[in-house]
């Protein structure tokens, strides 16, 4: 078993792995997203998108990117945390962290040979161009009702909001 912190590259480190892979013939996956607290909507969200190659490449937000796209608040775990936790999954392969506000660029340059992702994003793909137009595809994830970072973050402030602070 690979140490995760093996998993967690530079977009130069995944561009060269990217072509490595492209000659052993492997399907490389790519999904993308803040993953800020870690639920099961994004663990079934992650298996899906393994799922659809041999490797799945995952994009994450930058804390400045995560601020700028959710507001000051956010995120409330760091960039480094959140990679790490991501690659200790098994059905993650590769993490890669990006600073733009989207991961167009990271795509056009990884090319993946499918692109996933939720079907909440289904009137805005990121990168669906770049992938569709160098004979990759994109496939629509299901959206896991009720499992979102902003519900988590909502019933904690109910339940430590009302809290004295004695707890």
């Amino acid at each position: 078993m690979r140490d995760f912190e093996t998993k967690i590259m530079t977009k130069e480190q995944m561009l060269a792995e990217r072509a490595q892979l492209k000659e052993q013939g492997k399907t490389v996956s790519f999904t993308n997203g803040c993953f800020d607290i870690l639920h099961p909507g994004h663990v079934s969200y992650m298996q899906f998108a393994r799922q659809q190659g041999d490797v799945l490449v995952l994009g994450i937000n930058s804390d400045s990117s995560v601020k700028r796209n959710k507001g000051n608040d956010r995120p409330i775990v760091c960039e480094e945390d959140r990679a790490k936790v991501l690659a200790a999954l098994e059905c993650v392969d590769y993490v890669v962290i990006f600073d733009e506000d989207e991961p167009r660029e990271l795509i056009a340059e990884i090319l993946p040979d499918v692109l996933v992702k939720g079907e909440d994003w289904a009137h805005y793909v990121s990168g669906r161009e770049e992938v569709e137009a160098n004979g990759g595809k994109v496939v629509l994830a299901k959206f896991v009702k009720g499992r979102s970072t902003t519900n988590i973050i909502q019933r904690i402030l109910e339940v430590y909001g009302k809290s004295d602070g004695s707890d």
